[in-house]
C-alpha cells in the first residue's frame, strides 16, 4: 500500500470513530438537556411532561395549604372561644367567692 493509500484509510478510519462516537453521544447529550431543562418525554401512565407534573403538584400543594389554613383559622377561633369561656367563669367563681355557695 502507497503512503497515500494508508494516509486514506486512516482518514477513513478516522471519520467513521468520529461518526460513531458523534452518534453514540448525541442522543445521550440531548436526552440529559431535556431531562435538565425539565422538557422531558411524557409519563406513558399520565401523558404528562415532568414540567407540567411539576406544575399539577404544586397547583395541589397551593390547594391543600389553603384548606390547611382555613382549619388553622377555624381552630384559633374555636381557642378564642373557649378561652372566653373559661375567663367568664372564673370571674363569676370570684364575684360568688369562695365559701358563698350553699
Amino acid at each position: 500500500m502507497t503512503e497515500l493509500g494508508e494516509f486514506a484509510m486512516w482518514i477513513a478510519i478516522g471519520g467513521a470513530l468520529v461518526a460513531t462516537v458523534i452518534g453514540v453521544i448525541r442522543p445521550i447529550g440531548l436526552a440529559l438537556a431535556r431531562r435538565i431543562g425539565g422538557r422531558g418525554a411524557p409519563d406513558p401512565a399520565t401523558g404528562l411532561t415532568t414540567g407540567e407534573m411539576t406544575a399539577e403538584r404544586m397547583a395541589a400543594l397551593e390547594g391543600r395549604i389553603t384548606e390547611l389554613e382555613a382549619e388553622r383559622s377555624s381552630l384559633e377561633e374555636r381557642l378564642d372561644f373557649a378561652e372566653r369561656m373559661l375567663s367568664q367563669g372564673q370571674s363569676e367563681q370570684r364575684a360568688v367567692g369562695p365559701g358563698s355557695g350553699s
